[in-house]
């Protein structure tokens, strides 16, 4: 197929379902993403997706990297929409938003209950339940509060007063050429996420500074509209038009092409317990071939497996050990299937209990982050 093809076939939809046939595509002229690779060696302690290649792109992330490098305010911005428990899609981007935290970043993360309420028909009182565990679990994982800001959409008042505004500055030609056809709920959500990505830069947050936003590569028109909005609306605001970088979208344990929280079958999530947990990772599809003898012989395919995802994204902490992985045991046939289960089962067992574990002792301060009696 050429490149050609394979162009016309992407889609970016963070409402509904994302076709990436090469995310190489995505670079240059239709997207205007550019490969995040050439930034590493800048990089004084890159982050571990980072140094993979989970994260392959990003929009002016230059900015950002001054600010790091030369110890000047920045931000990073990113959330969570509360329709269901932190899967290794949520997991991903939590961590991406703690790492840039450490580097020194004012942390902004956004529960995302506008949109859950325009695209999935969760009510607000639904959201804030999912919402109270899925705070719990960021902080477990490490957000600190007392160097960033968690909030919800619904309470946040300068978010919505935002997405008014910019009202003004959009015609519904150009949320159709965004989104498609939508009903006029999502294009509102649309809207406050605008004013999430850019709240950071009000002057009740410290004013202008380089803000990254890290997220899958399907949200990325919420960063073209706010890149846009932000052009339209600097001189009132004087925003600096918001950086972006993209990871790779973790494939579904059944094998489609991203995990989803519409499909329980696709992923497991940081609550489930361990005994469900094994269970859909050893029923998980994978990239083995039809026989034990086929697979000695030809070697196994990690490019369309999940389960060598797993290891990539999350839960290999060396890289040393995804390079043996991926060549000295599975693509040369030297491990089964079978056995590679078995042992990720075992490591994300201990992740998870460990979790687990620490969240018990956050539920009360998530509940107070989010005001919850």
């Amino acid at each position: 197929m050429s490149s050609d093809s394979n162009v016309k076939r992407t889609k970016l939809d963070p409402f509904g379902t994302s076709i990436i046939e090469n995310y190489e595509n995505l670079y240059g002229k239709e997207f205007g993403i550019q490969p995040f690779k050439p930034f590493l060696p800048k990089i004084s302690n890159p982050a571990q997706s980072m140094r993979r290649g989970v994260i392959f792109g990003h929009r002016n992330f230059e900015n950002v990297l001054k600010a790091m490098n030369e110890k000047k305010e920045f931000a990073v911005m990113s959330g969570i929409k509360p329709s269901g428990e932190f899967h290794l899609g949520t997991l991903m981007t939590a961590c991406e938003v703690i790492y840039f935290q450490q580097q020194g970043g004012i942390a902004f993360y956004c529960i995302a209950d506008v949109e859950a309420y325009e695209d999935n028909n969760l009510s607000f009182d639904e959201s804030e339940k999912i919402a109270l565990s899925n705070v719990t679990d960021l902080l477990t994982l490490g957000f600190d509060p007392k160097h960033g800001y968690i909030y919800r959409q619904s309470k946040e008042e300068h978010v919505k007063n935002l997405a008014i505004i910019f009202g003004r500055g959009v015609t519904l030609a150009t949320m159709k050429a965004i989104y498609g056809e939508r009903h006029m709920g999502l294009y509102l959500s649309a809207l406050i996420q605008a004013g999430d990505i850019l709240l950071p830069q009000l002057k009740e947050f410290g004013g202008p500074k380089p803000t990254v936003v890290p997220v899958g590569i399907d949200q990325d028109p919420h960063l073209r509209l706010t890149r846009d909005l932000a052009f339209k609306f600097r001189k009132k605001y004087k925003f600096i038009s918001p950086s972006s970088t993209y990871h790779k979208l973790i494939k579904a344990l059944d094998g489609s092409p991203k995990m989803s929280k519409r499909n329980p079958l696709s992923y497991f999530t940081l609550e489930e317990t361990p005994e469900i947990i094994e269970k859909k990772i050893s029923r998980a599809f994978t990239g083995g071939r039809p026989s034990e003898k086929e697979q000695r012989k030809f070697g196994a395919n990690p490019d369309i497996c999940p389960i060598y995802d797993l290891y990539l994204y999350q839960f290999y902490e060396k890289d040393e050990d995804v390079i043996k992985l991926r060549n000295e045991e599975c693509m040369s046939g030297n491990l089964l299937c079978g056995e590679c289960k078995l042992r990720l089962i075992k490591i994300v067992l201990k992740f998870v209990k460990n979790h687990q574990r620490k969240r018990l002792r956050n539920i009360d301060y998530a509940r107070e982050i989010l005001s919850i009696a």
